[in-house]
């Protein structure tokens, strides 16, 4: 299944809301799987971004839904990057 990052950065909303309750950060994952995708991997990260995220899509149409969607919320935003295996990309130039 085609993979992507997700990079996001909260905005000052989304900073009160997971300084209340740290959880949410977790819960936004079952948000992403109902619209059809899969956090397989997510890290807080110091710099221009907060957090990155590794997600699982079928395609680039519901990763961009799932994009869309958790970035209207107001709480965060949302750079998102296809992403290919160094060893796909190995296998592409021969």
């Amino acid at each position: 299944m085609p993979k992507y990052i997700m990079l996001s950065s909260l905005t000052d909303e989304g900073a009160k809301t997971i300084k209340k309750n740290p959880d949410r950060i977790k819960e936004v994952n079952k948000d992403v799987e109902a619209l059809g995708g899969k956090v397989i991997d997510q890290y807080a990260v110091l710099g221009e971004f907060d957090f990155v995220n590794i997600i699982e899509a079928p395609d680039v149409e519901t990763l961009a839904r799932i994009s869309v969607e958790l970035g209207s919320r107001g709480s965060i935003h949302i750079k998102t990057l296809a992403a290919i295996t160094v060893d796909e990309f190995i296998a592409r130039l021969k």
